[in-house]
C-alpha cells in the first residue's frame, strides 16, 4: 500500500491549495449570502476542474502515467456519480423551501462534511481490502487470489448500476419523514422557520434548532448515502493507493456547489446522464469481479469512462430539442 510519505511534495500542495481555495470562496467572494449566478457559477467550476487537472499533471510528473490514470479514473467516475446526486440536493432545497441565497452555505456545510467522511471510508476501506484476500486456489485453470471486499463490492455496484437505468427519480420523496429529520426532531426542538444561516434561535426566551440546520442535516445524510455507492466504485481503481483515491475523490466533490447552480439552471444537459452512470458503475462492477483473472488496464478504463460520459452528455444536449419538437 503507497504511503503518504511516497508523496510529500503532493500532500503539501493539496493541503495549501485546497484549504486556500475554500477560505477564498467562502470567506472572500461568497462572505454574504446572495443569489449564485451562472457566471460565477461557471467560473468556479472551471477553476476546480483546473485545480484537479493541474494536480493529475504533477501526479504525472512525480509518479508516471499509470498513477495519473487512476487518478483521473477515480475524478470523473466521482464526478459523474455526484452530477447525479445534485438532483437529489434540488429536490432537498425545494422541499424545505430554501432560499436561493442560502444553498451556497447549506452545500459548502454539506462539502466540509463529506471531506471528513470520505477520508474516514477511503483510509479504512484500503486498510480493509489489505486484510481480506482469500488463501490462493485454481479457478477455471488459473492461480488467483480473490478479495472478498472487492468481489462484494463488484456485485453490489453491478446491482446499483441496473437499479439506476431502470429506476426514475422520486420527484414526490418525503424528506420530512426521512431518518436525519426524525433524529434532530429527538434532539432539539425545532423551529419552523429560518434565521438567516443560524443554526440556532431564540424565540420567546427559549433556544430552537432553525431549519436551516434541518436542511443541512438532511445534506449531510443523504451524502453519507451516496458515499456508499462512490467510495466502493473507487476502490476498483486503486485499491492499495488511499492517496490517490482520497485526492481524487475530494477535489471531485469539492466543485459541487458550482455544479450545482449550474446544474439547477441546465438541468437538459444531463438529462440522459443516469444511463451513462449506470454503464460504467456496471463495468466497474465487473472490472471489480474479473481482476483475479484478467486485469483491465487503468488506461483503458479511463478511455471508456470519458466516452461514456461524453456520449451521455451528447445524448442529452440531441434529445432536448426532439423532446421540444414532440411537445409542439
Amino acid at each position: 500500500m503507497r504511503q503518504l510519505d511516497d508523496y510529500p511534495g503532493l500532500v503539501l500542495f493539496f493541503i495549501v491549495s485546497v484549504l486556500g481555495l475554500l477560505l477564498l470562496d467562502l470567506g472572500v467572494f461568497h462572505k454574504k449570502n446572495v443569489r449564485i449566478s451562472n457566471r460565477s457559477a461557471l467560473i468556479w467550476s472551471m477553476v476546480w476542474i483546473g485545480l484537479s487537472m493541474l494536480f493529475s499533471a504533477l501526479i504525472y510528473y512525480f509518479s508516471g502515467l499509470e498513477k495519473f490514470s487512476q487518478f483521473q479514473s477515480a475524478y470523473w467516475i466521482e464526478k459523474m456519480l455526484s452530477v447525479d446526486n445534485l438532483f437529489i440536493f434540488l429536490l432537498i432545497f425545494g422541499y424545505f423551501k430554501l432560499p436561493r441565497e442560502y444553498e451556497h452555505k447549506a452545500l459548502f456545510w454539506g462539502i466540509i462534511g463529506a471531506v471528513v467522511l470520505r477520508a474516514i471510508f477511503i483510509f479504512l476501506g484500503t486498510g480493509l481490502i489489505k486484510v481480506t484476500y482469500l488463501p490462493e486456489m485454481r479457478l477455471f485453470g488459473q492461480l488467483v487470489r480473490i478479495n472478498a471486499v472487492l468481489s462484494i463490492f463488484g456485485i453490489f455496484l453491478m446491482y446499483a448500476g441496473i437499479k439506476s437505468w431502470v429506476n426514475k427519480p422520486d420527484e414526490q420523496k418525503d424528506f420530512g419523514k426521512s431518518a436525519p429529520v426524525l433524529l434532530m426532531h429527538k434532539l432539539f426542538k425545532i423551529s419552523n422557520a429560518y434565521d438567516g444561516d443560524r443554526f440556532f434561535t431564540i424565540k420567546n426566551g427559549k433556544k430552537y434548532a432553525t431549519r436551516f440546520l434541518l436542511v443541512v442535516a438532511v445534506v449531510e445524510f443523504t451524502d453519507l448515502l451516496f458515499a456508499i455507492d462512490s467510495i466502493p466504485a473507487i476502490f476498483a481503481i486503486a485499491p492499495d493507493d488511499p492517496f490517490i483515491l482520497y485526492t481524487s475523490n475530494i477535489f471531485a466533490i469539492l466543485g459541487l456547489r458550482s455544479l450545482y447552480f449550474l446544474l439547477a439552471n441546465s438541468m437538459h444537459l444531463f438529462g440522459k446522464l443516469k444511463y451513462g452512470l449506470a454503464i460504467i458503475l456496471v463495468f466497474i462492477g465487473i472490472k471489480m469481479i474479473i481482476a483475479p483473472f484478467h486485469h483491465i488496464q487503468t488506461t483503458h478504463s479511463l478511455i471508456f469512462l470519458l466516452t461514456v460520459l461524453i456520449g451521455a452528455m451528447v445524448w442529452s444536449l440531441l434529445a432536448k430539442p426532439q423532446a421540444e419538437d414532440s411537445s409542439d
